[in-house]
Formats: C-alpha cells, structure tokens, sequence
C-alpha cells in the first residue's frame, strides 16, 4: 500500500488536501508541529520539518512526500530561514537517505512575483524574481529540488501555486484562484505522473480571467482544471466594487507582496 507523507498538514492546504487524497489503496502519514486527529488511511506524525531525525523517521518506507510546511507568507529573515529554507533542506535530504524516490515541494508565485504583467503569461520555469523573504525561500526550495533530482535522481516537482483557497476574495483572485478541488487534480497528477524528474509547474484553475501564468508545464504532469473563479465575480464586485485597473497590486504577480508595505524595517 503507497504511503504519502505530507509535512504541514494541519495547514490550509494541506486541510484541503487530504480527502482528495484519500484512497483506499493508500496511507496518508501526515506530519505537522500542530496536533491533528487521523482518519481512517492516515497516520500522524506530529514534529517539526526543521528536525532531522523526525523527518527520517516520518520518510521511512514513504512513496512520496508533499512538503506543504512552512511559515505561511511573510516573516523576519530569521524565521524564514529556519522554517522555510532549513526546513525545506531537512525534508530533500531526509527523503534521500530514507530512499524517498520523489518530493513534491509547495513553492510560489511569490518566487517569481516580481513578474510584471506586460510579461504575462509568466512562463514555466521562468527564473527567480521574488518580492519578499517568503518568496526568496520559495526560489530557495526550487533550487534545492533541482540539486536533489541532478545529485540523486529524487524526482523533484516543484508548484508555484498562486491563490489556493475556498473561494477568491478579491478581483485580483479571480486570475490566480485555485480551488481545493483543482488543487486535489494537480497533486494528484503529481504523485502518479511516470518518472517526472525535475518540473517547475504554476498551480492555477481554469480562470475566465486567467491567462498569468502558463498551464503548460501542469498539463504535462496530467494536470486538467476544472473550475472557474469567474462564479465568484458578482460576490467579489459587491464586495469590493468594480475593479481598478491603475491597482499597483496587479501590476505584477505577486500582488500585494510586491507593494511598498512589504519592505524591510531599516533598524533605528
């Protein structure tokens, strides 16, 4: 029976994840710092990715890892270096030596936010523009999924998913939405592709008002969305009126992170 570890699973996504996972064929081991309760086909395993030895241990006999765990969004650069970019190294290294033969990494936009829309759709494997700490560490994990799968043949997927939520809240997310069913479809599709090697794939639903990034790269992988944002347009335009198009959080990928308010506190 495959078993499927899953770091950050208490997360949103990760939350989202694990029905549309769960087959009877299958084991989820989910792994967290927060407790969580295991349902039938699960494990729990409840440590830090940051710990070498808890991470082997979780690895041992797995299939496959999803590795979802990290500090969600921005952070001080020390918190994001420990959690997302240790981490991140502790979670390849440790399913190499547990002979783990692939990883599936949570990266982000936010690697190459700094893509302005002119350049839209932004292109599968399109080099490192992050626009914070965050996505700094997102590049990071991309590198590193790269270095595993040329070193030691780990086959190293890596997701630049845009906005995986329940629903998109603004009229920015209903370009970058990906519902938690899509989101179910492209892990999927990740975790029983042949033999992937090293892919770099953007994590998006089939928007009406789409067209940011490629979908190229995810189609390869057996990926095919489903849903539409576009549903959701009359909630969000009474919510948040009619779109601006002279709105600085469209003029680049990353959305608000590129914005002024994100920038670094100089020390007094």
């Amino acid at each position: 029976m495959p078993t499927i570890l899953i770091t950050g699973a208490a997360g949103q996504v990760g939350t989202m994840l694990r029905p549309r996972l769960a087959r009877p064929d299958r084991t989820l081991r989910l792994l967290d710092v927060a407790p969580l309760a295991a349902a039938p086909g699960e494990e729990v395993v409840q440590a830090s990715v940051t710990d070498m030895a808890a991470m082997s241990a979780a690895c041992a006999r797995a299939d496959a890892v999803i590795h979802l765990a990290g500090q969600a969004g921005e952070a001080p650069w020390e918190r994001i270096a420990e959690v997302n970019i240790n981490g991140t190294y502790v979670v390849f290294e440790a399913a190499r030596r547990a002979g783990v033969p692939r990883v599936v990494f949570a990266s982000s936009n936010h690697a190459v936010g700094f893509t302005p829309a002119e350049d839209f759709p932004a292109a599968d494997y399109s080099y490192a523009r992050p626009d914070t700490y965050y996505g700094v560490s997102k590049a990071t994990g991309e590198a590193l999924a790269c270095l595993y799968h040329q070193r030691y043949g780990l086959d190293a997927i890596c997701l630049r998913i845009l906005t995986c939520t329940d629903h998109p809240r603004n009229h920015r997310q209903l370009s970058t939405w990906l519902s938690p069913d899509d989101a179910g479809r492209l892990f999927e599709a990740c975790l029983t592709v042949p033999r992937p090697g090293f892919r770099v794939a953007y994590g998006v639903s089939a928007n009406s008002r789409g067209g940011w990034v490629s979908l190229a790269e995810a189609r390869e992988l057996g990926y095919e969305p489903q849903d539409d944002a576009e549903r959701f347009a009359p909630e969000v335009t009474a919510a948040c009126g009619e779109p601006d198009p002279a709105d600085p959080s469209l003029a680049y990928l990353g959305g608000e992170f590129t914005l002024p308010s994100y920038d670094t506190d100089v020390p007094s």
